[in-house]
């Protein structure tokens, strides 16, 4: 990561440009009880902020390992619906921000001062961690969060139905288009990828040879590659060989085991529930390479620990993190591998992880260790945004792909120019 040059950038202008909001100052925490009124126990009072996982068990998990912290009171609030990071972002400004969160590795975070420092408690287990997961959690020499899970995405997709029109699981972006094409019926559609379609824009951008950003921070997605990519979404849009408007969104396996598609882009958390569903009659593969000579793209999604650097309980809060994701492994190895499958961040826990040693969860570390993309810190909440414009404007509405990626690149670069000078 190169050096950072100052900025004017202050807490409340970097997270209002992180929501893509006029105004945040109108905005408030989810709901007005922040959880410090009081817990049942003694010490501080704490209060985490976690999205709402899909999988069965999880709320529940993650408020029994509170439960059995002693040091302090520590309140969940669990973030329903789609907008965890506007909520999440718009609660850091204000009184009821959160001690702890999830979130991604972000320089917005550390530039504006919002996360603390966690290099005391990540160093001296350092070398048990996924090395890639350190290097995304890594700037200016200092590591902001604590990886919890690593979460590969790829696509999911019914062996019978492959077999069945006589298709083999692509291996190109070209091939996908036509699998997609003899996979569509009167009764099932050929590829889900997302009711948005925005899912698959970094691994489009990953198997097209280019990158968001190169290694000095500049744009690197506006490439002749992408965009003749982002056409060949815009062929499968337009032909109806995508399932759009599905009943849940891409991170819910439902679209493939209720028999609506032939292949969905999923996680590797929803690979339980699908093979509950499917049994052998279900295969993976990445997303297929979009160009020549480059190589097919997994996503490495997951969530990661920080604290909120401006809580009043700083302390408390790192050592509640230091507890939970640091030493106690059972509860790490628990979240991880009991509700749905994730890859542990710890090298430890993953070695020792019985249920991804063999079949197709054995194939998904794999595609994960050879394909897979981790976080660029530099790649910001807006910058994320500019390029769901980018599918918006291109595929959704079929307008033209460079004309969609110049408009992409007047918001990154202005976002560039204020974390970079």
């Amino acid at each position: 990561m190169s050096a950072f040059s100052n900025t004017s950038w202050d807490r409340r202008s970097v997270l209002r440009a992180a929501m893509g909001l006029a105004a945040a100052g109108g905005l408030t925490a989810c709901g007005g009880n922040n959880g410090r009124g009081g817990g049942a126990g003694s010490g501080t009072n704490l209060v985490q902020y976690f999205h709402a996982y899909g999988e069965a068990g999880t709320e529940q998990a993650v408020k029994r390992y509170a439960k059995d912290y002693g040091k302090a009171n520590v309140t969940t609030q669990w973030i329903t619906g789609s907008n965890f990071e506007s909520k999440l972002f718009s609660a850091l400004l204000t009184d009821n921000a959160p001690d702890v969160f999830e979130f991604h590795p972000q320089i917005q975070l550390v530039r504006s001062g919002q996360v603390a420092d966690l290099s005391d408690l990540v160093n001296p287990v350092k070398d048990d961690f996924n090395q890639a997961d350190i290097a995304s959690h890594t700037i200016d020499g200092k590591i902001w969060g604590v990886r919890m899970i690593d979460d590969p995405q790829f696509f999911y997709y019914r062996r019978s139905m492959l077999e069945k029109a006589g298709v083999e699981p692509p291996t190109t972006l070209d091939e996908l288009v036509e699998a997609a094409a003899k996979l569509t019926t009167d009764k099932v559609k050929g590829v889900f990828i997302g009711n948005t379609i925005v899912p698959v824009m970094n691994p489009l951008i990953w198997a097209s040879g280019a990158n968001t950003l190169d290694d000095k921070n500049r744009i690197a997605y506006h490439t002749p590659e992408v965009a003749a990519g982002l056409k060949k979404l815009r062929g499968m849009f337009a032909d109806g060989h995508l399932l759009l408007d599905a009943p849940a969104d891409w991170w819910d396996p439902s679209a493939i085991t209720q028999g609506l598609v032939a292949m969905q882009w999923c996680g590797m958390w929803a690979m339980p529930v699908i093979q509950k569903a499917l049994g052998d009659d279900v295969g993976i593969i990445p997303f297929p390479s979009a160009a020549s000579g480059a190589k097919p793209a997994v996503v490495n999604g997951g969530w990661s620990m920080f604290v909120n650097a401006k809580s009043s309980h700083v302390d408390e809060a790192k050592e509640y993190v230091k507890w939970l994701w640091i030493d106690q492994q059972q509860h790490q190895e628990d979240w991880a591998l009991s509700y749905g499958f994730h890859i542990p961040p710890r090298t430890s826990l993953a070695a020792s992880a019985d249920k991804l040693k063999s079949g197709l969860a054995a194939e998904g570390v794999k595609l994960f260790n050879e394909f897979g993309h981790f976080d660029n810190p530099a790649w910001t909440q807006a910058m994320i945004v500019a390029l769901e414009g980018v599918i918006a404007d291109s595929v959704r509405k079929g307008g033209d792909p460079e004309a969609a990626l110049d408009k992409a690149d007047k918001i990154v670069d202005r976002e560039l120019k204020k974390l970079f000078g």
